[in-house]
């Protein structure tokens, strides 16, 4: 039954089940490692090793700042450097993927679970779930909430304070709630030389 049910977590199609199914300890070993995380000096080896025990898949330039929840971090996969700041939450009950030169700004949700909505259903811990996949050099806005069957194309950009209910295509600049494109990135939206001030 558990290899069963970790095959559910583990699909790229998502499911829907009974969370009371899942086993505790599955949840229980990611709470004590982001618990290690959180309370760990900002030293990047001890960070990296716990990482490494966390993560299913862990790039060497995954940077994450504390505090970080997440519900199991075995379906968190970063491909690339990856900058995650201050107090995220990944509700990776499917596979989050995470591609090269992702910025996650602080207060970020990436949320693959859902309940039912019937409230009954709700009671009995019925549970739905689908994968979230950021394409490469995506940028995430502070405070916004991506949800479970989103895919984020490759160098988009959302703003802060977005809640994402539906696939954002690449290299658009989105934001709302819904969270929808807004324009394309541009050559106009690089900042010149001249601008910088170091």
């Amino acid at each position: 039954m558990d290899n069963r049910i970790m095959d559910c977590l583990k699909s790229s199609q998502g499911y829907v089940g009974q969370n009371r199914a899942i086993p505790g300890e599955w949840k229980e070993k990611a709470r004590r490692l982001c618990w290690e995380y959180n309370q760990s000096a900002p030293d990047q080896q001890t960070r990296s090793e716990l990482l490494k025990q966390l993560l299913g898949t862990c790039h060497p330039l995954t940077f994450i700042e504390p505090t970080f929840r997440c519900d199991y971090g075995f379906n968190i996969h970063t491909h690339g450097l990856a900058v995650i700041n201050y107090n995220c939450v990944i509700l990776d009950t499917s596979p989050v993927h995470i591609g090269a030169g992702a910025f996650i700004a602080p207060g970020v949700c990436l949320a693959c679970a859902g309940h039912a909505l019937d409230p009954e259903q709700r009671a009995e811990g019925i549970g739905t779930s689908r994968p979230i996949t950021l394409e490469e050099d995506v940028w995430i806005g502070a405070n916004a909430v991506v949800c479970g069957g989103v895919t984020i194309g490759k160098g988009s950009v959302i703003g802060a304070g977005s809640v994402v209910t539906r696939d954002i295509p690449a290299g658009v600049v989105a934001a709302g709630v819904p969270c929808r494109a807004i324009r394309p990135v541009t050559e106009a939206d690089r900042i010149p030389p001249e601008q910088m001030a170091f």
